[in-house]
């Protein structure tokens, strides 16, 4: 039976999942979506093929739920940051092509969950991305600094983490957070053109080698993740 979902839509259609973050606002990673976003991904992995996963008008995500840090019990904060965590590292080492066609923004987690995907297609104009818990009062943990790692270079990732560096879509593409841009109304569009091609792939093959080229990426960030449960079971016992 399908699973009914609040914040998120799920349809599978010739071979291709597309998963829909929306909350109706900034679609932020609380645990409610972070739990719909694993039922979604359960679907996928079962239907198989090629997964998209976009957002609402305004943005993929705002990141994790401000409001959780404020209001919420220390055992739910470090429910959502492990969850988090966890999915970043699920779509990393995820067995199907995984597309995001980023909607617009893409901010803290956010953006690790689009740099968590293996292909990436953002929205000409005004999007912006950036990992800003420097500018927030957060550290940004060492799950997020591997996310970032694999795609940035060394001085694109210091102006991401230490400076909470806001990149225009255009400073994006360069800077390897996407790899092609489309207007807002082709990005969907040029997402399923990019999908029917991944469906064409060997899947196993897909699989087999979108993990050996990500081993030691994955290795660190299960230790990146360890240490983080750490520091968050230590910081919000």
């Amino acid at each position: 039976m399908a699973e009914s979902f609040q914040l998120l839509d799920y349809q599978f259609s010739e071979g291709i999942s597309t998963i829909k973050l929306d909350d109706g606002k900034a679609n932020v990673m609380s645990i409610k979506m972070l739990s719909e976003f694993n039922a979604a991904l359960d679907q996928a992995e079962n239907n198989g093929g090629v997964v998209i996963i976009t957002g609402n008008g305004k943005l993929l995500s705002g990141g994790f739920d401000l409001g959780v840090f404020k209001d919420g019990s220390p055992d739910e904060i470090y429910t959502m940051l492990s969850s988090g965590a966890r999915l970043a590292q699920r779509l990393l080492s995820f067995p199907l092509p995984t597309i995001c066609a980023c909607s617009g923004h893409a901010v803290a987690m956010g953006l690790f969950v689009l740099l968590s995907t293996d292909y990436r297609i953002g929205v000409e104009g005004e999007s912006k991305f950036a990992a800003n818990e420097v500018a927030i009062g957060l550290t940004v943990p060492h799950f997020a600094i591997e996310t970032l790692r694999q795609r940035l270079t060394p001085a694109q990732l210091n102006k991401a983490v230490s400076f909470a560096y806001y990149f225009s879509a255009k400073d994006a593409l360069g800077a390897g957070i996407l790899d092609e841009l489309a207007t807002a109304e082709q990005l969907m569009d040029t997402a399923m053109e990019r999908a029917k091609t991944a469906l064409t792939l060997d899947a196993d093959a897909h699989r087999d080698s979108k993990l050996r080229m990500r081993e030691e990426l994955l290795v660190n960030m299960e230790k990146a993740i360890d240490r983080d449960c750490d520091g968050w079971r230590a910081s919000y016992p």
